[in-house]
This record gives C-alpha cells, sequence and structure tokens, in this order.
C-alpha cells in the first residue's frame, strides 16, 4: 500500500508552512539541507522552531540567506533541478509545481514562460520551500497527495508589481478548478507556491476520506490569527485499485427546449456536479426525447435530486451507486514551436500514460500563428510525445 499524505488546509497552504509539516512529520532535516545545499544556491540556513498557534504547537520555519542580485527566469530554474544530483521523483515533483506557477505567472503579466522574471518563483526562499518540500515528500516516501478545498482569504496585498487583491492573480489563476473552501478572512492564507503544490501534486480534494491515521504533522505559518494558522499534514496508507464511488442521476425529458437544457447544464456544473451530460433518446409512441445524466459525490445525492426535480420538468429521478477510478492528473510544460504549452498528464502509478495539451494553450496558439486548430494541436500531439514518455503497456 502507498504512503499518503492529507493536507488540511483550514488555514490556507503556504510554502514554508508544507515543509515545517512535513518536518514535523518526521522528514530528516540534515537529508533536506544536504540536498539543498548541492544546488548552486546563495548560502542559507534553515531554521526550525517550535511555536504555539492557538493551543496548537506547530513547527515554524524561517530562512537566513544571502539576496540575489537579480530574479531568476523559469529556464534557470529548470535547468538548475534537471542538472542536479537531485532524486528523480524530486526533480520531477519540483519541476512540475515550478512549472504550474510558470505558466499562471506568463498568463498574467502575458508573456511567454521564457521571459517571466519570477518574483515569487525566483525568490531564494521560495526555491528552498519547494525543493525542500519535495525532498521531505521523498524522505518520507509520500507516494500520493490528497487535500481539503482551499481557502484563500480576501482583502489586498502589496507585491512586486503594486497593490493587488488577495487572492494574488497567480493564485487564482492557478486555483481554477480547485474546490475552495470559504473562510472569512481579511488576509492572503494561500500564497502562489502552496497553490502551486495543490495542482501539481494533489490528485484529489475534498474531505479526509475513510482511513487509518499513522502519524500528523503540523506546521505553522508567521501571522497570527484567532484561529490556529497552522497546516495540517495527515499521513496514512493507502490501499491500491480501490475505486472510488459516485451517484448516478437520470431522467427523461420530451418538453424542455434546447435552451432550458443549455441553461441547466451550465447551472447544475457550477453548483458543484461532478459532470452532466445529454443522450438524445425514442420514448413511447415514437416521441424524440432527452436523458439526463447527472454525476455527483454520494454525499451530495440527495441535494442534487431535489435540483434536478426543482429546475427541470421531470416528475422522478432513478438514483444509484456506481464505482469509478480515475487517473491521477499532473501538469507539466513543454516547450513547442507555438510557445510554452501546459500539458495534462493522466498517471496509472508512477507511469505516463495519457498527455494531453490544454485546450485554451492549443486555441491561443492557433490565433497567434494564423493556422488550422487540427495542424496545432497535432503538431504539438507530435512534440509532446517527443519529450514525454507515455507508457502504454499496463501491467
Amino acid at each position: 500500500m502507498p504512503n499518503a499524505i492529507y493536507l488540511d488546509c483550514h488555514a490556507g497552504i503556504a510554502g514554508d508552512m508544507l515543509l515545517s509539516a512535513l518536518i514535523d512529520l518526521g522528514a530528516d532535516i540534515n537529508y533536506i539541507e544536504q540536498n539543498l545545499n548541492d544546488l548552486p544556491l546563495n548560502k542559507f540556513k534553515l531554521n526550525f522552531s517550535s511555536q504555539n498557534k492557538q493551543g496548537i504547537q506547530a513547527t515554524s520555519l524561517s530562512i537566513d540567506f544571502e539576496p540575489a542580485h537579480h530574479h531568476r527566469k523559469a529556464q534557470d530554474i529548470f535547468r538548475m533541478i534537471n542538472e542536479s544530483t537531485l532524486p528523480d521523483r524530486v526533480k520531477e515533483r519540483s519541476i512540475h509545481v515550478f512549472d504550474v506557477i510558470a505558466h499562471a505567472e506568463a498568463k498574467i503579466h502575458g508573456m511567454s514562460v521564457e521571459n517571466v522574471h519570477f518574483h515569487e518563483v525566483g525568490a531564494m526562499d521560495s526555491i528552498i520551500d519547494i525543493i525542500g518540500s519535495c525532498l521531505a515528500l521523498e524522505n518520507l516516501n509520500i507516494d500520493t497527495l490528497l487535500s481539503s478545498p482551499i481557502p484563500t482569504g480576501h482583502g489586498k496585498i502589496n507585491i512586486a508589481h503594486g497593490i493587488y487583491p488577495v487572492p494574488a492573480p497567480a493564485t487564482a489563476e492557478i486555483l481554477k478548478g480547485i474546490p475552495l473552501a470559504a473562510f472569512d478572512v481579511a488576509s492572503e492564507l494561500t500564497t502562489p507556491t502552496g497553490a502551486g503544490f495543490i495542482k501539481a501534486l494533489v490528485s484529489d480534494v475534498g474531505p479526509l476520506p475513510s482511513v487509518t491515521i499513522s502519524n500528523i504533522g503540523y506546521g505553522c505559518g508567521s501571522k497570527d490569527f484567532e484561529f490556529p494558522n497552522i497546516l495540517r499534514a495527515v499521513q496514512f496508507s493507502k490501499k491500491e485499485a480501490t475505486p472510488s464511488q459516485v451517484q448516478v442521476l437520470e431522467c427523461q425529458l420530451d418538453d424542455m427546449t434546447p435552451e432550458m437544457l443549455g441553461f441547466f447544464m451550465e447551472q447544475v456544473i457550477d453548483d458543484g456536479a461532478l459532470d452532466a451530460y445529454y443522450t438524445p433518446i425514442t420514448m413511447k409512441k415514437s416521441r424524440p426525447a432527452t436523458q439526463l445524466t447527472v454525476i455527483c459525490s454520494l454525499t451530495q445525492a440527495q441535494y442534487f435530486e431535489n435540483y434536478i426535480l426543482k429546475y427541470t420538468t421531470s416528475l422522478g429521478v432513478r438514483s444509484y451507486t456506481v464505482n469509478r477510478k480515475i487517473l491521477h492528473r499532473q501538469f507539466q510544460t513543454v516547450h513547442t514551436d507555438y510557445g510554452a504549452i501546459l500539458v495534462k498528464l493522466g498517471m496509472l502509478g508512477d507511469k505516463v500514460i495519457k498527455a494531453k495539451p490544454e485546450f485554451e494553450d492549443v486555441r491561443n496558439a492557433a490565433i497567434q500563428s494564423g493556422m488550422p486548430f487540427a495542424t496545432v494541436y497535432n503538431d504539438i500531439q507530435t512534440t509532446i510525445q517527443k519529450h514525454i514518455n507515455i507508457d502504454i503497456d499496463i501491467d
């Protein structure tokens, strides 16, 4: 059974909080420092200490380092990692986190990934937080990461480009598609680095599953609130090949217009359904009709049963539970003739068995190049196959 951790992000997540929680969980500080010292970085010192945050004893991190005279670019960081002696999985995970953050920064600032100067990613402490946390995961032999929904906080924050809203633009961009948690706190709770870890390495976001806990680590942030400003890392062993379960809801409709059906589809997805789709069918008396299917979590089954009855013309709903197995998803940036393209990877264990470019990146590349979408897509897929080892030999 692979080792796993559940990140309870009740107060958000930042790079230093994650590294501190993993140290509190038992990761070897000497192992992390030794590997970091082998990198071409300015001199630094990691200072871990025990802090009490509203009654919870947690580990905190401060870093002493010589400031750099310039901000690093993404390509400099990727080169440093690839040319290092870091363990292969540490390299892969670190690059995935940097990829996600770099892609978000590039989109926000309207430039290519290669040309972005990173104030967040290129900062010395962020490099140490990201690579150090990946080293800690390796030292603890963590195979799978899960997470709670992510609170971001609200208000304003002063960053390199001026006063920005919370969540910061890069954080908001990274967290697209990630379930968020409502937490009314006028402060930045989740940083781009923390969000990058969630997007790049976490395979599922939701409540803590039914597990047997083996260990718990607490990492804290530097801010003090009226609640514990901590990240809780819960370690457990995860059973393999156990499919998750979802609820399938169905009904048949013959008296809703296409406009009504389209509106319902948008609303039910926005309100939390995992998926929804329509199937053309023929009912009794040869009447053309539509079968509506909504897929949701087991805990939301009753909510969406009532939702369908309220917002469609149906007088009844069929509801049943099915097993579901999904691939772990990761993201990686591939540099193509059309620029940097974000690629979604489908992982089965530690093997990549699917790789697909993100639609928006292909769309933008087609518009900027003036080439047909299909041509650009096929060119990018060819480049992906040259750079990513896709293993279709499934045991």
